[in-house]
């Protein structure tokens, strides 16, 4: 009798994880980002979200949409990659705030969410990964602040401040960290802007305003991401100040890195979006597992798991973009940017 118990107890143990292995094998995974404000998402966490699944995962099943900063788009295509049998959504919000009504709908149906880039403060998800925002913000602020002082910039002066988008609880983060940076700095805050969607053109219109309202008086800007940043630029260039004023940003893009290189953007954030996307699909599979994912951070009662990005610069970026590989002198350095590229040794 012992023998055939214990030949159906460990049959039955083969069969449970068979189970698991074709509920791995068959398992959906949704990738769902919140706009194309930003170029990030399509060129850089998607692919990187999508190459550790084939790796990990191969036979899962990737959904991948853009919600293109419309929240009800975000949640038919929630909605639609559960109906399609997501097992884990991996959901960086268009509006933090509505998501928490996501987050519910996926628990009632024994989804897994895993809070992307951009947490979900009213409704713990079952994971959270991301760069450390407010440590972004604060770098930036900080990074131009040095750079202020060590250019005789006399304390008293004024910087304005671009934020990210209102309903981003990320860039409520990073407008932290640029608030505690910019309140120790000495420089005062001529005025400051959140930026609906993200949007450049928003952006540089709201800066365009400021330079005509404060002209001279602006020393320096404080701009959440790449793409503000740009907008502030665009805007200082069309009213023809010389010399621009640093300027900051945050995403290492194509067009940010390119105005380091050109001496229009003071600094911009190495945060290789391939590292988080990883660190999110390997969560994503042992939550499929059925394992618990460790974390390093508890934000928003949601286990986490935060990066430390790094500042890059026209004096550092040879070692932090090109010599680390994040990006090639090929993609970079082209047309009007070539002589700056020699001068700063990334190219002969």
């Amino acid at each position: 009798m012992k023998t055939i118990y214990y030949l159906l107890a460990s049959t039955g143990l083969a069969v449970s994880l068979s189970s698991a292995a074709v509920a791995q094998e068959a398992a959906t995974v949704a990738f769902l980002m919140p706009d194309q404000a930003s170029t990030r998402y399509e060129e850089h966490d998607y692919p990187g979200f999508k190459a550790e699944m084939e790796k990990l995962c191969p036979s899962c099943t990737v959904i991948y949409q853009n919600a293109n900063a419309d929240v009800a788009l975000q949640q038919q295509q929630f909605n639609s990659a559960i109906a399609q049998g997501a097992k884990v959504v991996v959901l960086d919000p268009v509006d933090s705030a509505a998501a928490a009504a996501l987050v519910e709908i996926a628990h009632s149906q024994d989804v897994k969410v895993i809070a992307y880039d951009r947490p979900i403060p009213d409704k713990p998800a079952d994971y959270y990964v991301s760069f450390d925002n407010e440590g972004i913000g604060r770098s930036i602020a900080q990074s131009l602040v040095e750079h202020l002082k060590a250019s005789g910039v006399p304390e008293g002066s004024g910087v304005l401040q671009i934020n990210g988008s209102p309903t981003d609880a990320a860039a409520g983060l990073i407008r932290d960290g640029i608030d505690s940076a910019l309140d120790a700095s000495g420089y005062k805050t001529l005025a400051e802007y959140d930026t609906p969607d993200w949007a450049p053109p928003k952006a540089q219109e709201w800066a365009a305003g400021q330079i005509t309202r404060f002209g001279e008086q602006i020393k320096g800007i404080v701009a959440a991401n790449d793409g503000t940043g740009g907008g502030a630029i665009a805007a200082l260039k069309a009213a023809g100040v010389k010399p621009v004023p640093p300027v900051t940003g945050n995403d290492a893009t194509i067009a940010a890195l390119q105005l380091v290189i050109s001496g229009d953007q003071y600094n911009t954030i190495s945060k290789p979006s391939e590292i988080v996307a990883a660190a999110a699909a390997n969560v994503a599979v042992k939550l499929i597992k059925g394992e618990t994912p460790e974390a390093t951070h508890k934000l928003y009662d949601t286990p986490s798991q935060l990066f430390t990005p790094a500042v890059v610069t026209a004096e550092n970026i040879k070692a932090e973009i090109f010599d680390k590989k994040i990006n090639t002198p090929e993609e970079i350095c082209t047309g009007e940017y070539v002589e700056g590229c020699r001068k700063l040794g990334i190219m002969n």
